[in-house]
């Protein structure tokens, strides 16, 4: 595990517009789909085996059904049970295994659905948290629309795959067979179903239109709304100290109506277009019985024939209502998962872009920022930054909030990729590096450090065992020994997500002694002496310097006055640079 802990924070509100934009459409079925997620594949798979076995089922419970009610009428000889066991028999099995069918698919087809969404869930999140394929400013513009689609989205997916996509596999074979069957027994009633058939696949594009647009727009306000309330979320502490804590609330009522519009727009035509689904399936019905019954009533055709075809002409359509009908249902989740496999093809065709796969050993090497420049959303921040770090020396970066101070740490680190000059590390450049294994020799605190639910020994040897008396000499610095004693269990106390269980001061302490502690030879530090008292920033500092001088490279975003005297070197960042 590398020793580079990555984390998220909010740098405020995504832009949701381009985020919420419309997946790519790549027809019913999506391959990507099959190719992401090996559960969908044996899905279709053995949906498909239902399927052929439902056509075989539904074949012989129509001949047998035919062969009784035919015998019934025209032989006075076949009228009683024991003439017709035979038949009763094969009908009895074959009604019992369309319905052990239908059964055993959907409680796989429940069970499947579960598994696709969690594979294309972690896939998704592999991906996102995963800084050689999502740097931390790109995740910060995803966060928002990210998390609508891999929850709220992403579970919509259920219906397609228990529904809709057993439904058009059923369409692909239930259907031809049913109407060549029809066509061997008679050709006209069969003649009939494949003119109007057509119908039905017309109506459902004309409607699904309508219903993708309406889908797109309602993910869209979701997204909004979802970011909008991680924001206030984020924001409540600051909003409720300066008494600000209710003026969002008009503004997420106004998304929470969008919201409730898009979707009762949606939710409009799924009923209308069922309906019409519905009736022209039955007009159809009822035109291939007309024909039957004028055809039987002038002796054109037989009993068996008649009755044959009349059972089956509802089997024809039935895969496609069936198809019209989950369609509305699994829009959401088809939006959501195109989205999530564009998503996951984006991050592979930037790892692809950026193949590092170069070592070197940062331990005393100089670190060569050149000409660096990162644009963000407010302009450049740093800007043309050029500075030489070696090792031996504890260099302090400081300059004013939004500067692009824990920027140039991420670029250090190879998190983010300048968009002007570049970062050399020896005569190597970080973009040529092998993430894994450059954080491997990294020990970075972020302003935010990273606490996993676990006890605090677990956390404490997070990214590797460490020294004990280097730890136990640590923590006596950091003051994280008191912290220890005040715990009930010790080293062994649980804490939940996030650090629940300790003070933020505390958790600024757990993290700075494991960083302190680690054997490292390029320290990376955003505001290490955040939340400590000046007596503890001082003994942290001590121990930063003593490790420079031990010839480690330390770096620290810094700034308080007792930094600046503890420091080896300072490195002035300027203001944010709006030029283009």
């Amino acid at each position: 595990m590398t020793r580079a802990a990555s984390t998220t924070a909010s740098t405020g509100e995504a832009d949701t517009a381009e985020a919420g934009a419309p997946a790519r459409r790549a027809g019913p079925v999506d391959p990507r789909l099959l190719r992401y997620s090996p559960a969908a594949r044996w899905y279709v798979v053995v949906t498909a085996v239902f399927s052929f076995g439902a056509v075989i089922a539904i074949i012989v419970t129509a001949a047998m059904a035919a062969s009784i009610v035919s015998e019934l009428i025209v032989d006075p000889g076949r009228r009683s049970i024991a003439a017709q066991h035979v038949h009763l028999g094969v009908l009895a099995g074959a009604v019992v295994a369309r319905a052990a069918m239908t059964y055993l698919h959907d409680r796989y087809a429940q069970r499947a659905s579960a598994r696709v969404i969690a594979q294309l869930r972690a896939r998704a999140l592999d991906v996102l948290t995963d800084p050689a394929t999502t740097s931390p400013r790109d995740l910060a513009e995803r966060r928002e629309h990210a998390s609508t689609v891999l929850l709220r989205g992403l579970d919509s997916l259920a219906p397609y795959l228990a529904g809709y996509l057993p439904a058009l596999i059923l369409t692909l074979t239930v259907t031809p067979t049913v109407v060549l069957v029809i066509a061997v027994t008679d050709w006209p009633s069969a003649l009939v179903i494949l003119i109007t058939l057509p119908l039905i696949p017309l109506f459902m594009v004309l409607i699904g239109l309508m219903t993708r647009d309406r889908t797109d727009r309602k993910l869209q306000a979701m997204s909004r709304l979802n970011a909008q309330l991680l924001d206030l979320i984020a924001g409540l502490p600051t909003l409720r100290a300066l008494n600000r804590s209710r003026g969002p609330a008009e503004r997420v009522a106004q998304l929470g109506r969008t919201h409730r519009r898009t979707t009762m727009s949606a939710l409009r035509v799924a009923f209308l277009s069922g309906a019409v689904l519905e009736l022209l399936a039955t007009l159809c019905v009822a035109l291939v019985a007309v024909g039957i019954g004028i055809r039987l009533v002038y002796g054109e055709m037989s009993l068996y024939a008649g009755v044959l075809a009349l059972i089956l002409a509802p089997e024809a359509y039935h895969p496609l209502r069936q198809v019209g009908a989950q369609f509305h249902n699994s829009a959401d989740g088809v939006a959501a998962a195109g989205e999530v496999v564009e998503l996951i093809e984006a991050a592979d065709a930037s790892a692809a872009s950026h193949p590092g796969h170069r070592t070197c050993s940062v331990a005393g090497q100089q670190i060569r920022l050149l000409d660096v420049g990162v644009h963000g959303r407010d302009g450049w921040a740093p800007h043309r930054l050029a500075v030489t770090i070696g090792p031996g020396e504890l260099t302090v970066l400081t300059g004013p909030n939004g500067a692009g101070k824990s920027t140039t740490l991420l670029a250090v680190m190879g998190l983010i990729e300048p968009d002007e000059g570049s970062v050399l590390i020896g005569s190597i450049s970080v973009a040529e590096l092998d993430p894994a294994a450059l954080h491997e020799q990294i020990a970075w605190l972020p302003q935010l450090p990273v606490i996993v639910p676990g006890t605090v020994r677990e956390n404490l040897e997070l990214f590797g065992v460490l020294d004990p008396a280097e730890l136990r000499r640590v923590s006596e610095a950091t003051g994280f020994d008191d912290v220890v004693d005040g715990l009930p269990d010790g080293v062994e106390t649980v804490l939940g997500a996030g650090g629940v269980g300790l003070s933020a001061g505390q958790r600024q302490r757990l993290a700075l002694t494991r960083v302190l502690a680690s054997p490292s030879p390029l320290m990376l530090l955003d505001e290490p002496t955040a939340h400590l008292d000046e007596r503890s920033a001082a003994a942290v500092l001590g121990v930063l310097s003593a490790r420079a001088r031990a010839g480690d490279t330390v770096v620290a975003v810094a700034h308080q006055p007792l930094a600046r005297a503890h420091a080896d070197r300072i490195v002035e960042i300027g203001g944010v640079h709006r030029g283009a």
